[in-house]
């Protein structure tokens, strides 16, 4: 038996959330239990501070979430491969979020010049974030503005990773869906921002390297219409 209360009280809470929800909806989890329909995959970061579904106002069911250290996509991380497959092929999500936040521990640690073991492969790929964009980090003189630039291009980065799976480009030939997206989430004010990445001229620069459909209108059309939404 645990005794610790810190553990215990979170069943205590599922309790009191099980008996509000039906008070809302007696058929609250009979419906939530028949199927998922979500129109949402949320990449984010594992940080305990940052609550996808809490901070966009939206129910159980909704949101298709995948989350890891510093919201990375890499192309060999099945983890991450498979929750966007999945959420691409059979939920059939019409937007793909990729959500990182300011004061993100993951994005700190590969700033800084030290041994992190078994983390190093895996901060790699922040690092390689810096070194492709290092001719305008390093005119960051306050390294906290610089700190928040990365947040901003590492999200940039993992977007472009996302659009060059074959499963969403595929998927955008079919129905011109999905549109991927770059927020950052402000922890010091609660706020979502959404970045507006120009993605149109970098997609421009690598499609011929990684266009996986021979058809360079349905990559600038995807980029064109993730602009339009922006935009309003």
């Amino acid at each position: 038996m645990i005794n610790d209360t810190s553990y215990q009280v979170i069943f205590e809470n599922n309790k009191r959330w099980v008996e509000e929800k039906k008070r809302q909806d007696p058929h609250y989890f009979d419906k939530l239990a028949e199927t998922q329909m979500p129109e949402y995959l949320y990449i984010g970061c594992s940080d305990s501070r940052v609550a996808a579904e809490e901070l966009m106002g939206l129910e159980p069911g909704k949101v298709f979430i995948h989350r890891n250290v510093a919201n990375l996509v890499n192309g060999i991380d099945m983890n991450a491969s498979s929750a966007i497959q999945y959420a691409v092929t059979h939920l059939k999500v019409k937007h793909i979020i990729v959500c990182g936040h300011y004061n993100c521990g993951g994005v700190r640690a590969a700033m800084l010049p030290q041994d992190y073991g078994l983390m190093n492969p895996w901060l790699r790929g922040i690092r390689d974030v810096y070194r492709i964009h290092q001719e305008e980090l390093d005119k960051i003189t306050n390294e906290e503005k610089r700190y928040n630039r990365l947040v901003e291009l590492n999200i940039q980065e993992q977007c472009l990773n996302v659009i060059k799976m074959p499963c969403v480009q595929e998927r955008y030939l079919e129905d011109h869906y999905p549109i991927v997206h770059g927020w950052v989430f402000d922890l010091s004010t609660g706020r979502l921002k959404d970045l507006n990445i120009d993605l149109t001229s970098i997609v421009n620069d690598i499609h011929k390297i990684y266009d996986l459909t021979d058809s360079q209108w349905a990559v600038n059309e995807h980029i064109d219409n993730t602009q339009q939404v922006a935009n309003g």
